[in-house]
């Protein structure tokens, strides 16, 4: 794992059950608000509806999506840092949440303003073209971008968020001049790609239904392995890049300072929605994967992601202010 572990580092609960259930009034009482950084209708979005869909018979309360798109998909998160500690109030930490802070002044500290609460699942990452586009290989698109420098524009699902960072990695390992274009999610994204304004996208597999009306091909996947859905499509290692897996994992958080009776409540429920078979089910549909973690496991790893994004971004020279 990336970086030493710091154990102080987040305002976790130490003794999940230190609180009994005569001493504290039954929790949900009221609906609780889950903060998606991305827009409505792209895979994120799919993603976690389906849980709070799931959540909500578990708690026996509504839980509530709001979509909070921009920021480089930092709102939600931002939001949620401000946010009373009574655990009505969470989001979706994406990476982006753990690295833009070291590139540019946030309004949050990821060390200290966050209660991590579940690990969910990660990304599975593509490039994806026009199905009638002329290129059927990523060779071809890289081809055609040397041979047309700047008349290129790849997407992405925001600016500084894993999908964008790694097309700039390939524009630069292969010496190409092409216009990054960011967008507030796949839901943006792909209108704009279907419609020609761009010739490719980096996103998750919410195109996976266009792909399969034959609207939409994918040219490669970020994965270590074949997507099984997509046996046909080559991952980076296949097409030039050895060794290269890009995934973009993610979880729920709260504010800090919850109580642990509270903290404790929220997982059960959410681990209960994680494995539920209706969101399961949509897992499969975005060739996602349970990459289920409980909030002691979750707080170590965010603590090993954060060391590790503060020295890519010293190594890289990305902080912008």
């Amino acid at each position: 794992m990336p970086g030493p572990m710091r154990r102080s580092l987040f305002a976790l609960p130490a003794l999940l059950g230190a609180a009994t259930a005569g001493a504290q009034p039954r929790f949900p009482e009221r609906p609780i608000t889950l903060l998606v950084p991305f827009t409505a209708g792209g895979a994120t979005d799919v993603q976690m509806r389906a849980l709070a869909e799931a959540a909500s018979r578990a708690f026996g309360q509504t839980v509530l999506i709001e979509n909070r798109p921009g920021g480089g998909s930092t709102l939600g998160v931002a939001a949620v840092a401000r946010a009373k500690p009574d655990g009505y109030t969470l989001a979706q930490m994406p990476l982006p949440g753990l690295r833009l802070p070291f590139m540019q002044k946030m309004a949050f500290d990821p060390r200290r303003d966050f209660t991590p609460v579940i690990h969910l699942t990660g990304y599975t990452f593509a490039v994806v073209v026009r199905a009638d586009s002329p290129w059927t290989t990523w060779a071809e698109l890289v081809a055609d971008a040397r041979a047309n420098p700047g008349k290129h524009r790849w997407g992405n699902t925001g600016v500084n968020g894993t999908p964008h960072l790694t097309m700039v990695d390939f524009a630069e390992r292969e010496k190409l001049e092409v216009v990054h274009v960011p967008f507030r999610g796949e839901a943006d994204a792909t209108p704009n790609l279907l419609g020609g304004h761009i010739e490719a996208t980096a996103g998750g597999t919410g195109s996976n239904q266009l792909v399969a009306d034959g609207k939409l091909r994918y040219l490669n996947v970020w994965t270590k392995d074949r997507v099984p859905r997509w046996p046909q499509v080559p991952t980076l290692s296949e097409v030039g890049y050895p060794g290269l897996v890009v995934t973009s994992p993610y979880g729920l958080v709260g504010p800090a300072g919850m109580e642990p009776a509270v903290l404790a409540a929220l997982h059960e429920g959410f681990k209960t929605a994680l494995f539920d078979p209706s969101h399961l089910a949509v897992l499969d549909r975005l060739d996602q994967t349970v990459e289920y973690l409980g909030p002691e496991e979750y707080a170590r790893t965010m603590a090993e992601t954060i060391d590790f994004e503060e020295k890519r971004v010293i190594r890289l020279g990305l902080r912008t202010g």
